[in-house]
């Protein structure tokens, strides 16, 4: 599944931010760290900050921090500002679509977007951090095993 460019963007966004909620940052700040456009990124940021996800703070030294609820906001929440998962079905039929095999076909990719949309939706801000610092906590530790058995 590939997400679109201000879909991921914002999920970067608030997931930077929230790893410490009293941290600011700018948009050049998030747009360095992952290697993205400012000018695209700051669009987005505008979208969080109406959906209440991010504060902005004006003049030098602003930027934005989360504002949001991390253990309440789910990666669906997010992705719903920006898109709709498998919201090309009820778009024109393909060529194809009106057989006994596409219609099985479009069948499957609906379960697959329910699926989709279901995980995203269980998966809260506050889980893919817990998730993400496990992960590097792992890593740093990898080392320390391999120099042990060399």
């Amino acid at each position: 599944m590939r997400l679109q460019k201000a879909t991921r963007y914002g999920l970067y966004s608030v997931l930077e931010l929230a790893q410490d909620p009293g941290r600011q940052l700018s948009a050049t700040d998030i747009a360095e760290i992952y290697g993205i456009s400012a000018n695209h990124l700051a669009k987005v940021l505008r979208d969080l900050g109406r959906a209440g996800l991010v504060d902005s703070v004006r003049g030098a030294g602003g930027g934005y921090r989360f504002s949001g609820n991390a253990k309440r906001t789910t990666l669906m929440d997010i992705i719903n500002l920006f898109e709709d998962i498998g919201s090309d079905a009820s778009s024109a039929a393909d060529p194809g679509d009106d057989t006994d095999i596409g219609q099985s076909l479009l069948l499957v990719l609906g379960e697959i977007d329910d699926i989709a949309r279901a995980t995203f939706g269980s998966i809260t801000i506050d889980t893919l951090l817990k998730t993400t610092r496990w992960r590097q906590e792992r890593e740093e530790e990898a080392p320390a095993i391999t120099e042990e058995v060399a």
